[in-house]
């Protein structure tokens, strides 16, 4: 009997695979549609070698699909859910850094007056 792997394994995986500024920016990108590899090229900012690993990943993973047009070669998102991880994503770090800009704010008000110098 085969033991298959736990979720929370799997799930770690999934969150790998989205661990690189490259690849959320290429999902970013495939969120407002396809794109071709020359358009995500200048969008990304990275080498055209560093790119084609980054799709190959997302590819393996399941997250794009491609298609050959001619000479172009072109990505899409293979869900519609890969979008909203993503908005989700955003909403969840816009909370907990205005959490941190309010205990920022906080601590700046309960900072003690500047009292006399020791040097003097």
């Amino acid at each position: 009997m085969q033991v298959s792997r736990p979720l929370y394994q799997a799930k770690a995986e999934f969150f790998k695979t989205l661990g690189h500024p490259a690849r959320i920016r290429v999902l970013e990108l495939l969120s407002q549609g396809e794109y071709a590899v020359g358009e995500l090229l200048p969008e990304v900012g990275v080498e055209a070698t560093s790119l084609s690993q980054q799709l190959a990943v997302l590819r393996r993973a399941g997250l794009v699909t491609s298609r050959k047009e001619g000479s172009q070669v072109y990505y899409s998102l293979t869900s519609p859910q890969v979008a909203e991880l993503l908005a989700v994503a955003r909403r969840i770090l816009t909370e907990v850094l205005a959490g941190q800009v309010e205990l920022l704010a906080d601590l700046q008000a309960a900072s003690p007056a500047p009292g006399p110098s020791l040097s003097s």
